[in-house]
């Protein structure tokens, strides 16, 4: 029965070094994933330390990778020193990993003051004549989440470039996407987007934030078994002289 545990927790092992190497792609994955959208999505979202956990959850990634490869050759030739290695370098992870769910629920949290502060901003400075870096964020904001103004499209009344041109219409970014003849024209309020953008935006970067948390949980889970499945092999092993060796030439170091 003990063998049998034994050589249960080896198989279990190497088969989680392979999950090892497609965490790490996946990891990266949802690291480069909030990167890019917080690209779109960065005028309206001042606090640049909300990707302290994207930037750890890409290093992560990119150690497990590493991890993977240590546990392979550990756990093959079963040496003792590789196998605490691999423990402790998963421990230092998992702690790790621990850390970004903590900064992710702490940014989750201040997505919306953060977003309120600066929105504003943002709209007041839109210039759709000559278009810079913050009116194409707002263009793109109002198409890609289906929405107009801060809370609605009479907010745009109030800006500086709605007393500017005086033609009574938004941008047309606020026209629905179904309407080919939409001029922004606010006596057709059926033509426009009647959401706000506040809300969208805040929905849309807590969702990221919580793609990373997710992630980091999933993996973190996935590396406590591993730990236990290594720690297995390493408690057998130092106290059974009986021991077997999964593969002939493995070494005892």
């Amino acid at each position: 029965m003990g063998q049998c545990g034994i050589t249960s927790s080896k198989t279990v092992l190497v088969f989680l070094n392979l999950i090892f190497w497609a965490a790490a792609g996946i990891l990266c994955y949802v690291g480069a994933y909030v990167f890019i959208t917080y690209d779109d999505y960065d005028h309206f979202f001042e606090d640049v330390y909300t990707l302290i956990p994207a930037v750890i959850i890409i290093a992560v990634g990119t150690l497990l990778f590493i991890i993977g490869l240590i546990g392979c050759c550990a756990t093959i030739r079963e040496s003792r020193c590789g196998l605490a290695t691999f423990v402790i370098i998963l421990l230092l992870v998992f702690i790790t990993e621990v850390v970004v769910v903590v900064l992710g629920y702490i940014y989750r949290a201040k997505v919306e003051d953060e977003v309120d502060h600066s929105i504003q901003k943002v709209y007041n400075g839109y210039n759709g004549t000559n278009p810079d870096a913050a009116s194409r964020a707002i263009d793109y904001v109002q198409r890609q989440l289906r929405c107009c103004g801060i809370h609605n499209y009479s907010d745009w009344e109030s800006t500086v470039w709605f007393k500017q041109t005086k033609n009574n219409s938004v941008p047309l970014s606020c026209c629905k996407a179904a309407l080919s003849n939409c001029t922004g024209s606010l006596t057709r309020p059926m033509d426009l987007y009647s959401e706000g953008c506040e809300a969208l935006v805040v929905k849309k970067l807590q969702e990221i934030m919580m793609y990373v948390i997710w992630a980091a949980l999933a993996f973190a889970a996935i590396q406590l078994l591993g730990m236990l499945c290594a720690c297995i092999v390493l408690c057998r092993r130092s106290r059974d002289p009986a021991y077997e060796l999964l593969i002939t030439g493995g070494t005892y170091a």
